[in-house]
């Protein structure tokens, strides 16, 4: 139902983001052969090849060269979909590119981005990451007044909403459209000649704004514009419509100022540690939660080791704290994919024999503590506890440096229903019990950002949906009663 449509693996017993964006603008005019204007995918390619960790299922590019707009997209890995000669065809100085996530029953190419409107007005397409929650609502009303739509996607109601604005100018198409659209959103669009980015009012969900050689890049984490070789310049703020096309950089607020409530999920486990997001290094903050966490849940051992590979940066704030060494400990297979085949239940649960293994050096006869990121049906913790405990430890305690996850995510992250939630039903000491382990323990949600604000005290407010049940907005029932049971 969502643009980005909720996905969940129990082989991997994650949270996950669903999709990242990307968007590059060459200044070179479309008449010209200048090298940059080819150049435009082929930079958009390396920048979803950095974020393929926040979507695995479909990737597509968009490109124009001020006449002409061309796309092409596939069921897929970035590497897979994209070959030389497709990156030859897609010729232009602008361009979008989009990675997504997808549900057993939505692994379709109508739902897979960017996706394109092209009409006797001009040329449109988005690329998505995040969810609204008056999609229904908006789609209703769209197909009320004669729009036909070809996907599940909310994406496509997003696309829909500023095509039929667009004769009122491509700044009151976008602000109109936004205005009406409520959830969590970062927003890459594009026209024959202009790079749009907009992020929701809670800046709920990443984008960033880059400079390259001779033109602009947008995209969900600034590891993609270093990968696109450019610099940094500073967040999207949230709330903000940057238009970026021959004359620059045009930016502008819409609608009224709300309380940043960005996505705390993103230092704990969604983007990659070499990221900076809101102003805060994603690995710092990762060492700072670790240290928070052996301060607020000390306990004696030799060794700490981390879940690879979110877990690691918290395993070195803890040993750094804690002042216990550190460890490798556990080997992750990097080769596992989601296409792996596993048929049944067990097999699945099975899974993580496969793509973790343990370090018998680093932990035979050992008191252990391990650090992961976050336990969500605790399947994966229980078989990291055997894992662990075969490996001859002779304890093992359990710290997670993310708070219980107790409700379901309405805003972009793919969580299971509230009942499959393991720390909704069960308090901490049945959940040890549960996954076997000696002890454990979870940071705090006040020590979630108090470590977060340490790493950067100008920066604050952040969404506690998970944690408390306290959305940044009010989600409509029939979403919020769907994911409760």
């Amino acid at each position: 139902m969502n643009g980005t449509e909720l996905c969940y693996t129990e082989s991997d017993d994650k949270l996950h983001d669903e999709c990242g964006v990307a968007g590059v603008f060459f200044s070179a005019p479309h008449d010209t052969k200048d090298e940059q204007q080819m150049n435009a995918a082929t930079l958009a390619y390396y920048g979803l090849y950095s974020l393929q960790h926040r979507g695995q299922e479909s990737a597509g590019i968009c490109v124009s060269d001020g006449e002409n707009v061309r796309i092409h997209k596939a069921m897929g890995l970035v590497a897979d979909v994209f070959k030389l000669e497709n990156l030859q065809e897609l010729q232009g100085n602008l361009a979008i590119g989009h990675v997504r996530y997808a549900t057993a029953g939505s692994k379709t190419i109508e739902n897979a981005q960017p996706m394109l409107i092209q009409s006797k007005l001009g040329s449109v397409a988005v690329a998505h990451n995040g969810q609204l929650v008056n999609y229904v609502q908006l789609r209703e009303m769209l197909e009320e007044t004669g729009a036909t739509f070809t996907s599940s996607s909310d994406t496509e109601v997003i696309v829909k909403l500023i095509a039929r604005a667009y004769k009122k100018g491509l700044e009151r198409a976008l602000t109109d459209t936004i205005q009406m659209i409520k959830g969590s959103f970062a927003l890459c669009v594009m026209t024959k000649d202009a790079l749009i980015g907009a992020r929701d009012p809670n800046g709920i969900r990443p984008l960033c704004l880059g400079q390259i050689d001779g033109g602009w890049v947008l995209a969900s984490e600034s590891c993609a514009i270093d990968a696109m070789n450019g610099v940094f310049v500073r967040d999207i703020r949230p709330g903000e419509i940057v238009i970026i096309n021959k004359d620059g950089v045009l930016s502008f607020e819409f609608g009224e100022k709300t309380s940043k409530r960005s996505c705390i999920f993103e230092y704990v486990y969604f983007s990659r540690p070499d990221s900076i997001i809101d102003e805060i290094p994603v690995q710092e903050a990762r060492y700072k939660m670790g240290a928070m966490l052996a301060k607020e849940c000390p306990v004696e051992a030799d060794v700490v080791v981390g879940v690879p590979d979110s877990g690691l940066g918290a395993a070195i704030g803890y040993s750094r704290e804690s002042g216990i060494p550190y460890a490798m400990g556990v080997v992750k297979n990097k080769y596992i994919g989601r296409t792996f085949i596993a048929p049944t239940q067990k097999a699945r649960e099975n899974m993580v024999f496969v793509k973790l293994n343990a370090l018998k050096s680093d932990l035979n006869g050992k008191r252990v503590i391990v650090i992961d990121d976050s336990i969500v049906r605790g399947t994966t913790s229980r078989r990291l506890v055997q894992i662990l405990r075969r490996a001859g430890a002779k304890e093992v305690h359990f710290r997670v440096s993310s708070a219980p996850v107790k409700f379901p995510c309405h805003l972009g992250i793919d969580t299971p229903t509230k009942a499959e939630l393991i720390s909704s039903n069960h308090d901490v000491s049945e959940i040890c019990k549960e996954i076997g382990a000696d002890s454990l323990a979870f940071i705090s949600v006040d020590g979630m950002f108090e470590a977060l604000r340490s790493c950067n005290p100008a920066q604050y407010g952040f969404c506690k949906g998970c944690f408390t049940g306290e959305y940044p907005m009010s989600v409509p029932s029939e979403i919020h009663e769907s994911r409760m049971c």
